[in-house]
């Protein structure tokens, strides 16, 4: 295999993207810590093949345009760090066969070096031992190699770029003790491999195809209840003048296709009309607004039998008056819901652990606020990186992306927020609540290890401060316990107590019975309803 033309390009991808759901599980249990918020395949799974239905559905034959339109889909459905790093891999991958009908060897070993070189650009601080050694240990190695053969092949260049990262995933633990310790390999480095093997298998004529029993659904968490329920989404578009030379009815309809039902698509001249029946309405208004403009549109949720209004606003606000400030914030709970509700936030972006948001989920949250200055609270440390990619895309709006890494600095944040302050001022003031916030969390384990010498038992629950598991054992309250002495001293004023879905009001209150016996401290007692985490504990 000399070249690589737009087809076989597609079929790499199909090949890498079905390899990556089918192995997902696997990466998941790679996580360090034995928390029930492994995602790293999760989200790459999700990631890769956001891009991969762009670029299958595109009518376009050559490799550069293929590989742009993944990487628009890789940044915009990019979630989690392992998916935001990925979305950077392809998007250099793009600038290196940029104007390109087909790739040679040469040219597509240079491609992951220019993939290897975006990515790092895109880390603050990038941690050798992770998906980043891997692409750039990988894609060096190879052009070094590719260098010295004349007429190289692309298979040759594949079977030696995936060689190489097999060898440098083998070595993360090297450069990661914790990973050593724990006894795994890094799982963003492992997706990467995947997605490399996959495209290996096309090349030697074997495209992998997706495992019956795994899907992206089963993976995103979503199911439709009943196939009479979702939204009956209807649009009208105006083709761009590019569209109007390359637009095909067959294309878009197999693309709704993928997300939905009961399709309609006609076109008359440079106006196509389409309706569709999804549980993902904005999919489908994302898959036409990329072929032209919006002349009418209308999502009805069939299950309430009444016209769903919040697009429809959407399209309205270019003619309103933007707010000064907005505040958007990511939690997992009804209950945490509306305790940033209470704090002046304007949108609640649903997630946290185990379903981080993607990049299109905080653009289309930045759309619907509209604000001049706007504010994103990730309140994750994976999920910080797909908040700023997503204000990056946003151009339009002043946005700020406060890198709180927890729930706790997440409120305390939004408490000192002033709406009578300039934007500096608040980021200032806001950014100093954040750094005075000490944040712990009690949850369970989801396998037997040994983290930096604590044995932990699967079943236990584990009390974890900050980045550290501080005690693991079968008592849920004593784990608790045990964590807020490790937490609160003499300085401490303020103790917040969110409790999840599983705790009883018994053990609320035996808690609180504990701090006010053994600390002089105030305490604020909320029910967050999340999942995962039976106690949320800021200390300031």
């Amino acid at each position: 295999m000399k070249t690589i033309n737009g087809q076989l390009f597609k079929k790499m991808l199909e090949s890498g993207a079905n390899h990556l759901v089918n192995e997902y599980t696997k990466i998941d249990a790679l996580n360090v810590f034995p928390v029930p918020d492994g995602d790293t395949g999760t989200n790459m799974s999700l990631t890769f093949n956001a891009g991969v239905k762009d670029a299958l559905a595109c009518d376009f034959e050559d490799v550069s345009s293929i590989a742009k339109v993944l990487s628009k889909g890789l940044l915009m459905g990019a979630r989690g760090n392992s998916g935001v790093i990925t979305s950077q891999i392809f998007r250099g991958l793009y600038q290196g066969v940029e104007g390109m009908q087909e790739v040679n060897g040469l040219q597509l070993a240079n491609a992951f070096v220019q993939g290897s070189r975006v990515a790092y650009k895109a880390v603050m601080r990038p941690v050798e031992g992770t998906i980043l050694t891997v692409i750039r240990e990988a894609a060096d190695y190879t052009f070094a190699y590719a260098s010295g053969i004349e007429n190289i092949t692309c298979l040759q260049v594949i079977d030696k770029i995936v060689e190489e990262a097999k060898a440098s995933l083998q070595r993360t633990p090297d450069l990661l003790p914790v990973l050593k310790e724990v006894g795994v390999v890094d799982s963003g480095g492992a997706g990467l491999v995947t997605i490399l093997e996959g495209f290996q298998s096309a090349l030697h004529g074997k495209v992998i195809e997706k495992n019956e029993q795994v899907s992206l659904q089963s993976v995103a968490g979503a199911e439709m209840k009943s196939e009479e329920f979702g939204y009956c989404t209807e649009f009208i578009i105006r083709l761009s003048e590019q569209s109007l030379k390359t637009f095909k009815e067959e294309n878009l309809k197999n693309a709704l296709a993928r997300i939905g039902n009961s399709i309609v698509c006609v076109q008359d001249d440079d106006l196509v009309k389409v309706h569709v029946h999804t549980l993902t309405p904005g999919d489908a208004l994302n898959l036409g607004q990329r072929h032209g403009e919006f002349v009418k549109l209308k999502i009805e949720n069939m299950q309430e039998q009444h016209e769903n209004i919040i697009m429809h606003a959407e399209m309205q606000k270019e003619e309103q008056k933007k707010s000064k400030y907005a505040i958007i914030s990511v939690a997992a709970g009804d209950g945490l819901k509306d305790m940033f509700t209470d704090l002046r936030v304007d949108y609640v972006i649903s997630g946290g652990q185990t379903m981080n948001p993607s990049t299109e989920d905080f653009v289309e949250a930045i759309r619907k606020v509209h604000a001049e200055h706007i504010f994103v609270l990730p309140n994750n440390s994976n999920i910080i990186l797909a908040a700023q990619q997503a204000a990056s895309v946003c151009e339009e709006e002043n946005i700020y992306v406060i890198p709180t890494k927890s729930i706790p600095q997440g409120l305390s944040a939004c408490i000192m927020f002033n709406p009578e302050v300039d934007f500096e001022s608040n980021i200032k003031e806001m950014e100093q609540a954040v750094s005075a916030v000490k944040t712990g969390q009690v949850t369970y384990a989801i396998k037997d290890t040994t983290f930096e010498g604590l044995a932990i038992t699967a079943g236990d629950y584990m009390g974890i401060k900050e980045k550290d598991i501080v005690v693991s054992t079968p008592d849920k309250l004593m784990a608790t316990k045990t964590l807020l002495d490790n937490m609160v001293s003499e300085e401490s004023e303020i103790i917040t107590l969110i409790y999840g879905e599983d705790v009883t009001k018994e053990e609320v209150s035996q808690i609180e019975a504990y701090i006010q016996e053994k600390f002089d401290v105030e305490v604020e007692i909320n029910e967050g309803k999340q999942p995962v985490y039976s106690f949320i504990i800021g200390v300031e």
